[in-house]
């Protein structure tokens, strides 16, 4: 089976086409992970709400970021002020919670999905490590990147 290729490619056959099928979970959960949410106009859901926060101020010893300005969103996006940048999906008061319910809305393939993110202070990199089963062949799956910090 083929899978459209992020990014999105198009050739005289028509959209370029992913044979392997890891790869292609891998491109869409690098587009999901790097597209700010309320940024797709046919999805305004679609994208990881982390990226929504790099203009604001983010506090390198406790591992939050704060609110910076009068900076006005839908309802419960202020609760993301509470949250760590460090931790699992396990624990709801972390990004990894909040990336967890994106890639199940988003990435079908995927069952059992567990995320982690973790901070690194001495090189200014979240590391992100998604995992679960590929749905289709029941074969474990780990997708890893990283994120840059702003200062």
């Amino acid at each position: 089976m083929a899978y459209i290729a992020i990014p999105l490619e198009v050739k005289k056959s028509g959209l370029a086409r992913q044979q392997n099928l890891k790869k292609a979970i891998d491109e869409s959960l690098y587009m999901l992970l790097t597209t700010p949410r309320y940024n797709n106009i046919g999805d305004p859901q679609y994208g990881f709400v982390f990226n929504n926060m790099r203009f604001e101020i983010f506090d390198e010893h406790e591992g939050v970021i704060y609110n910076s300005g009068d900076t006005i969103y839908e309802s419960g996006i202020q609760d993301l002020y509470n949250k760590k940048i460090s931790g699992s999906s396990k624990n709801m008061n972390t990004f990894a919670a909040e990336l967890k319910e994106v890639v199940k809305m988003y990435e079908k393939r995927l069952d059992d999905v567990a995320v982690t993110m973790t901070y690194i202070r001495e090189e200014r990199l979240i590391y992100i490590t998604v995992k679960g089963i590929i749905s289709s062949t029941k074969e474990e799956y780990v997708f890893t990147n990283t994120l840059r910090v702003w200062k």
